[in-house]
């Protein structure tokens, strides 16, 4: 909706207009959540969904939003292209909310369009109801609204839109309605130390939790785009000064994990003491055995890190699942990750009592 905001704001002051938004995606897809397209009561259409393949059918569906006032939602998957049903020729499958607009949103929009303006995270909540409420979400707000704020705020903080809610009550009995965030900040960003199947797999789990993951090793024939395809970047330098270089650019920051995998002291010593001497980095985690955990801790004692700084290093990092195999290994990383981030205990659920989402 980023692009089309602009837009929306000049036009409300004249008329209401109808807002679809994709919402959800499935597999292969053409545009992202939050991919919008206005459609006025003229009939004019600013903004794209999906390339042309949905665009038809939307604007139909918007038309009879105008005239009777309650949101729809439609769901569009693999067509034909030789066919003549309506859908997504990549395979994959989109859901688009389409809902009424007028002036009444303004305030709340150009509060939206301010913070964008000034480079500042913000999301905004929609319910996806017959009769959508909103709410705006920047950093830091804690209201309670609808049951489905904590986990509003949790994709504001991995930087990542999508559907939350309807899954249970909130605690005071209430349903959750199903909501789309959408997120206006840039991804957390996940750096991989180390150029091997381990970062492979982690690279992969990572980038399918919502992360912008960068894999850094100093060994060019390791570290190449075609061994790590899940990466979104893949950078041929030495770990801790790749670190030092990001930390100095306020390219890092408290979303930030940092994993080293290197398995080698002259890589993992040097990119450790530079990750934990930033003290806003959201996590800082180093693989091997107990033995190896060992002997690292004494080499970065020598290296100037203080107890203080040791204390933050998660190590040997992940899980007790017994895993052994690198995707079994990432997926115990990814639940530590997720448990540090969210406050979790990472006990199994059906040794606690209480809400499952607190």
């Amino acid at each position: 909706m980023r692009a089309i905001l602009g837009q929306l704001i000049t036009l409300l002051p004249h008329e209401p207009v109808a807002l679809a938004r994709v919402v959800e995606t499935t597999g292969a897809r053409p545009r992202e959540p939050g991919a919008a397209m206005i459609v006025t009561g003229s009939g004019d259409v600013h903004g794209s969904l999906s390339g042309g393949c949905v665009e038809a059918a939307v604007a139909a569906s918007a038309h009879e939003v105008l005239a009777v006032g309650r949101a729809v939602a439609d769901r569009f998957g693999y067509a034909d292209a030789d066919g003549l049903t309506v859908g997504l020729t990549c395979g994959g499958e989109i859901e688009v909310f389409v809902e009424r607009i007028s002036r009444e949103r303004l305030p709340l929009l150009s509060a939206l369009q301010r913070r964008i303006d000034d480079g500042a995270p913000v999301a905004s909540a929609t319910t996806l109801d017959a009769t959508p409420e909103w709410k705006l979400l920047p950093p830091g707000d804690t209201d309670p609204w609808h049951g489905v704020d904590r986990d509003a705020r949790a994709l504001l903080d991995a930087g990542r839109s999508g559907v939350v809610g309807a899954d249970e009550c909130a605690p005071h009995g209430s349903p959750r309605p199903r909501t789309f965030v959408q997120v206006f900040a840039a991804p957390a960003r996940m750096i991989l130390a180390g150029a091997n199947d381990f970062v492979r797999a982690l690279s992969r789990t990572g980038r399918q939790l919502g992360y912008r993951v960068t894999v850094v090793d100093a060994r060019e024939t390791f570290a190449t785009a075609a061994r790590f395809p899940s990466a979104h970047e893949v950078v041929v330098d030495w770990p801790h000064r790749y670190l030092r270089s990001e930390l100095l650019a306020g390219r890092i920051d408290h979303r930030t994990v940092v994993c080293v995998l290197t398995h080698d002291a002259k890589f993992d010593v040097p990119a450790l003491a530079t990750a934990l001497a930033f003290p806003r980095i959201g996590f800082v985690g180093a693989l091997g055995s107990r033995r190896t955990h060992a002997e690292r801790i004494v080499r970065l004692r020598d290296s100037g890190v203080t107890e203080e700084q040791l204390a933050r290093l998660k190590s040997p990092m992940g899980l007790d699942l017994n895993a052994r195999t690198p995707d079994e290994t990432a997926i115990s990383i990814a639940a530590q990750i997720l448990a540090e981030r969210g406050g979790a205990s990472a006990r199994p659920l059906d040794r606690t009592d209480g809400p499952i989402h607190r």
